[in-house]
Parts: C-alpha cells; sequence; structure tokens
C-alpha cells in the first residue's frame, strides 16, 4: 500500500493551544467569582458553547463570545461594563497568543514532506487558523490547507476527491478522537491519534483499538516510522 497523502490537525497536533483555553477559562472564573463559582460556570459555558457551536464556530472568537454571554447568564445581567471589556481582552490575547509548535513536530513534517503531499485540515476561523500557521513557520511543508466547519466522514471524502486520492492512500493525524480519527476511518483512510494531555471535553470519544487502519502514536515524531511501515 502507497501512501500518497497526509492530513495533519493543527490546535494541539503541530502547536500547542488547549493550554491557552484552560488558562483563559481560570481567568475568567476569577473574573465571574463574584456571580457564580467555579462549577457553575465551567457547566454555564459548556452548555452555551455547545449552543453557539452552529452559530460561531469553533475557536477563539467564538469562545469569546460564549464568555460574553455566560458573563450575562450567569450574573442575570447585572455584570459591570468593566468586567466586560476585561473578557473581550483575554479574547484578544488569545488571538495574538505566539504560536509555540510542539516538540519533535518540525523535523516530523520534513521527513514526511520529502515524499508525501501534507495538507492541513483543521477546524477553526479561517482569519485565525491561517494566521497561525504562518507565525507557526511550518507553513512551507504543506502543499494544501483546509480549514473546515466540522470533520465528519463525508469532510474528508470530499477532500480526499478534491486532491485526488483514493482513502487508502490517505493518513489523517491528529489529537482528537471525535474529529481526526473516527470520521477519518469511517471515510476510509488510515488514523493515527497523537494525545495532547487536555482535551476539551466536547471533543472526547473512545478510540478504536484493534482496527487494522488505526495507531496511536506517542507523539508526531512516531508518524514517519508509521507511515513507512504500512507502505
Amino acid at each position: 500500500m502507497t501512501i500518497r497523502f497526509i492530513g495533519l490537525d493543527a490546535d494541539d497536533t503541530l502547536w500547542h493551544c488547549e493550554t491557552i483555553f484552560q488558562d483563559v477559562r481560570a481567568r475568567f472564573s476569577t473574573l465571574l467569582a463574584d456571580f457564580a463559582d467555579a462549577e457553575t460556570l465551567d457547566d454555564a459555558m459548556e452548555t452555551i458553547e455547545r449552543r453557539n457551536l452552529a452559530l460561531y464556530g469553533y475557536g477563539a472568537k467564538g469562545f469569546t463570545l460564549s464568555m460574553l454571554e455566560a458573563a450575562l447568564e450567569t450574573s442575570g445581567e447585572q455584570v459591570p461594563a468593566a468586567t466586560l471589556a476585561r473578557i473581550l481582552a483575554l479574547g484578544r490575547e488569545m488571538m495574538a497568543h505566539p504560536v509555540d509548535p510542539l516538540s519533535g513536530v518540525a523535523d516530523a513534517l520534513e521527513e514526511l514532506a520529502s515524499g508525501h503531499r501534507l495538507v492541513l485540515i483543521t477546524k477553526g476561523d479561517l482569519f485565525h487558523q491561517e494566521a497561525k500557521l504562518a507565525a507557526s513557520g511550518l507553513g512551507h511543508h504543506f502543499t494544501g490547507v483546509e480549514i473546515v466547519s466540522e470533520k465528519r466522514a463525508e469532510t474528508y471524502a470530499g477532500i480526499f476527491r478534491r486532491y485526488d486520492v483514493a482513502p487508502e492512500e490517505a493518513v489523517m493525524a491528529g489529537n482528537s478522537v471525535r474529529s481526526d480519527i473516527l470520521p477519518a476511518l469511517d471515510a476510509g483512510a488510515w488514523a493515527a491519534l497523537v494525545p495532547y494531555p487536555l482535551v476539551w471535553s466536547h471533543e472526547a470519544a473512545h478510540a478504536p483499538p484493534g482496527h487494522p487502519r488505526y495507531r496511536e502514536l506517542s507523539s508526531l515524531a512516531e508518524l514517519p516510522g508509521w507511515v513507512a511501515e504500512i507502505g
């Protein structure tokens, strides 16, 4: 089997992301401490974020809007304007946060790109994801960038058709079982899970151990070896 196409997730696969969200969640909780305890606020954010995904999609902008909505809701619309301004400032910090590639990623991409077509397949805001890729210094390894609203089997199938590659000639690698693994397998591709220590609850799902086209790796540095093994 010849692997011609390698799809790679971005956030928490190539660079740190969830750590930034967790830090902002903690600071947001401190800002709203006069109106709700941390658990109540977390529950409100979880509900509001899920409700807003269909409207705002994924990423820092939608997260910021959800924080504003949670602040108004949990405070009974009594939250001071100054606090809302600080929440907006948290959102701007997230958008401007330096991009910190994970250890070993650059070397792994260089090795993979020497013999395969690499395509970034990620969810989130178009502007922000493109900006992060540019800031990462990794963009030159990729022949294509696909920023999608959701990752489903039909999403991957459509991408494979656009790049004229059969599913069995494609590998998808990422940190989310829900988004990077299960739908890629359903589309007929191979899938490599590269776990990240923190996982947003929305992305949580059970891995498919024993699946013939699935492998869990300890880091992206192991991906070239697995791709070679498939071949």
